[in-house]
């Protein structure tokens, strides 16, 4: 009896971002995808963790930069080290995504694909295995190519997030089934306001499932010389040439998200509409909710000692470090390796911008 949910299904965990954002504790060698950011497994790690159950570790790849190879080995020992595959350049999530539908063909045949990037939150993990496997069976029956990704219902008008426009529903096991109308790029405040008015928007979650031949099929039609390229370098899989030639090919291939590059342009694509709590947590302040909140609506980790200072958000890496605080509020406080962040929280998001302006002043320093 197979212990697993599909014989049929393989994870493909997308592992290659190297975001700024949690900067300092997150930088150029250490994203966010590998670090602890609430309790004691990185947001690799959980990832890894919700997929228990569901597909078996010889079936789970891990698509990561090349650099990061042996942090994702260090991280996950149980995968076997042939499927963590390091990109030799980043090239989005297009290329990323048909690499691993083309090795998941080479190697499994037509495998059911879940491609899930590996810095999200999500909760409970039951609730997310019964969405999987209900847009898994969808993904494989029927005729044709089904393309399936997971709307998230959204709670306020974020600007921060892509949305998904459905239409009708097609089918409900207890999970819903839409017809997908349109991908939305991050909108503005009042077109935010609009979407959530409407009540058919959900946020775009990045998780997809379809099999290997269903998106290497549309990603053949939209994005031909991306393909072209993959399908040339799968030839040489597993054999002393398979490193060298795809970083022949990964250099020539056009830098294009799946979203845009296939998603926006396939007629089949369908959304399961999620019941499971999700966040991309994709700054300091939207990680306050997940931290022990203490005294005056402070959110800490660390040792805090305040004198009238109220909702801040204080994280030390070292859990033992102290920090004081004195008449503020609303801050972002962060202490790592010798480094500082203090931000106010409604400017969170731009802790990314003074990242890249640090860098371009290494650069010119550098040059002189």
């Amino acid at each position: 009896m197979n212990p697993y949910g599909r014989e049929d299904l393989v994870a493909v965990i997308m592992a290659g971002g190297s975001g700024t954002r949690f900067w300092p504790l997150s930088d150029g060698e250490r994203p966010k995808q590998f670090l602890k950011l609430f309790g004691d497994r990185t947001m690799l790690q959980q990832t890894y963790d919700r997929l228990r159950g569901l597909v078996p570790p010889e079936r789970t790849l891990v698509l990561t930069n090349r650099r990061f190879v042996a942090t994702v080995r260090s991280q996950l020992p149980e995968v076997p080290p042939e499927n963590i595959v390091g990109e030799p350049v980043a090239r989005d999530t297009a290329a990323a995504v048909a690499l691993g539908a083309v090795i998941c063909r080479r190697r499994f045949g037509n495998p059911v694909m879940v491609v899930l990037p590996a810095d999200h939150l999500i909760r409970p993990v039951e609730v997310f295995q019964r969405a999987v496997l209900s847009a898994a069976r969808a993904a494989r029956g029927g005729q044709g190519s089904k393309l399936y990704t997971f709307g998230i219902v959204p709670t306020y008008p974020a600007t921060g997030y892509g949305y998904l426009s459905c239409g009708e529903k097609v089918s409900d096991d207890g999970i819903e089934h839409y017809r997908l109308l349109q991908f939305r790029e991050k909108p503005d405040q009042k077109t935010a306001e609009a979407y959530l008015e409407a009540g058919n928007f959900f946020w775009n979650s990045g998780i997809f499932v379809w099999t290997a031949d269903s998106i290497l099929e549309e990603v053949a039609r939209h994005l031909p010389q991306l393909a072209q390229g993959l399908l040339r370098a799968a030839e040489y899989y597993g054999t002393g040439r398979w490193d060298a030639v795809l970083r022949s090919v990964f250099n020539a291939l056009p830098k294009v998200s799946i979203d845009y590059g296939v998603m926006e342009k396939a007629a089949a694509v369908f959304m399961v509409r999620a019941q499971f709590q999700w966040d991309d947590i994709g700054s300091w302040a939207a990680l306050a909710k997940y931290l022990e909140r203490g005294k005056a609506g402070n959110v800490v980790r660390g040792q805090l000692e305040c004198l009238d200072a109220s909702n801040n958000l204080v994280f030390c890496e070292d859990e033992r470090e102290i920090m004081a605080l004195i008449g503020v509020q609303d801050l972002v406080v962060v202490r790592c390796k010798g480094k500082t962040l203090i931000v106010h929280r409604s400017r969170a998001e731009d802790v990314k911008k003074i990242v890249e302006n640090m860098r371009e002043m290494s650069r010119e320093v550098g040059a002189g």
